[in-house]
């Protein structure tokens, strides 16, 4: 069946007018007006557990953010959280609590249009990925850092990248701060043959320009968290340089214990602090360039029209689709779907698709009615229990 918009968005550089979209998955075919169709947004780095509420820590900036994790465990922040879930170290994220976790910061993405969203922390049994409202992906490799290794849980960054076997991202936090200790990991990282084409290198505050040109020349990838380097740091990823050096950049959110509300938050202030980079680029860093730093198949960095199996439709606000993803919000998203799967969208929409065996929920935001998959109320309700009390969670709609 046909799904038909006012505009499409193949890729960064081809949009289009009333071309009809091939859907597997509707009844009929399926007309919405004064929308604009994409393919869904990948947040490339986030911690799914991390995602309380407000930012932890009072001393920022710091020189690095090592030191970070050791204020963040003291913050307010922090140990409310602890109310919910206690981390005793083990990062056994299959845990009840910490599981639920990790789905409500699953939804963070969700409701920010995405398909995908890397979770980075220590491998999960397959449980754990299948139990996930979005694309969380699996097939990857890690290391926490440099400086303080795998203390999280996994093997050394040697084996992990052996593990990777060059198929899959390997994934590591890489000159996040300013001071000698950081300054030096990237140096450490080369001497130890960690710096490939599959190397997925997360922040990169105190990269040289020398250093960004031999990531350039390794084709490896850099993901950027502007909100979170701002507040832990102070400063951030040379972006300006690694443009015009060709390097593979993408954009994480981080979690909101140290970054912004969402992935929206995240295009929007790096928009407003660096006009001069296209709309459209910030758009490629959030799909195609994220898709292949991700080692995703090719339908979740650009749409295809003859068998949209991921797709986001969104309320046409501003006539630049480009700009209209800045416009984002949970309320424009008329449509997302995942691998076949209808995540989250308008109710009015929900008929055209087939029962399925997934369990939906209905809300309202402004008095217009939606349905998303799974149930992120009962969530809240089920850590509202736990703490006594309501907490909000800024990216959550409801």
């Amino acid at each position: 069946m046909k799904l038909h918009t006012t505009q499409v968005v193949i890729d960064a550089n081809n949009t289009q007018k009333s071309l009809p979209l091939k859907l597997d998955i509707i009844t009929k075919d399926l007309s919405l007006e004064n929308s604009v169709a994409y393919c869904p947004l990948i947040n490339a780095h986030d911690h799914l557990v991390g995602n309380w509420y407000p930012k932890a820590g009072k001393d920022h900036p710091y020189p690095n953010s090592h030191i970070w994790v050791e204020d963040m465990k003291v913050s307010e922040s922090f140990l409310e959280r602890n109310i919910y879930w206690f981390n005793d170290g083990s990062f056994d994220l299959l845990v009840p609590e910490a599981h639920t976790l990790a789905r409500l910061g699953a939804y963070k993405s969700l409701f920010s249009g995405c398909s995908a969203v890397q979770d980075h922390g220590p491998n999960q049994p397959p449980r754990y990925y299948r139990e996930m409202p979005i694309n969380v992906i699996e097939a990857y490799r890690q290391c926490h850092s440099i400086t303080l290794g795998n203390w999280w849980g996994g093997e050394s960054p040697e084996k992990e990248m052996e593990l990777s076997g060059g198929k899959m991202p390997f994934i590591i936090h890489l000159g996040e701060g300013t001071d000698d200790v950081t300054k030096q990991e990237f140096a450490e990282l080369e001497k130890r043959g960690l710096l490939r084409e599959n190397t997925l290198l997360i922040h990169g505050i105190a990269f040289t320009k020398e250093e960004i040109a031999r990531i350039a020349e390794a084709k490896a990838s850099v993901c950027w968290c502007q909100n979170s380097n701002d507040y832990l740091i102070g400063k951030t990823f040379d972006i300006d340089a690694a443009l015009k050096l060709g390097v593979n950049v993408v954009i994480g959110t981080d979690s909101t214990m140290s970054g912004g509300i969402n992935l929206i938050a995240e295009l929007q202030e790096i928009h407003e602090k660096y006009p001069h980079i296209p709309q459209s680029q910030l758009f490629r860093m959030v799909t195609e360039n994220s898709a292949k730093a991700l080692y995703l198949p090719e339908d979740y960095g650009k749409l295809n029209p003859d068998r949209c199996r991921n797709l986001l439709v969104l309320d046409r606000i501003k006539e630049d689709p480009f700009a209209n993803i800045l416009e984002l919000d949970a309320l424009s998203i008329k449509l997302l779907i995942v691998e076949d799967i209808p995540r989250f969208g308008d109710r009015e929409i929900f008929d055209y698709f087939p029962k399925t065996e997934h369990e939906y929920t209905f809300f309202e935001i402004a008095g217009r009615e939606k349905f998303v998959i799974g149930d992120p109320l009962a969530i809240n309700e089920e850590i509202d229990a736990a703490l006594g009390y309501h907490k909000d969670f800024p990216f959550l709609p409801f």
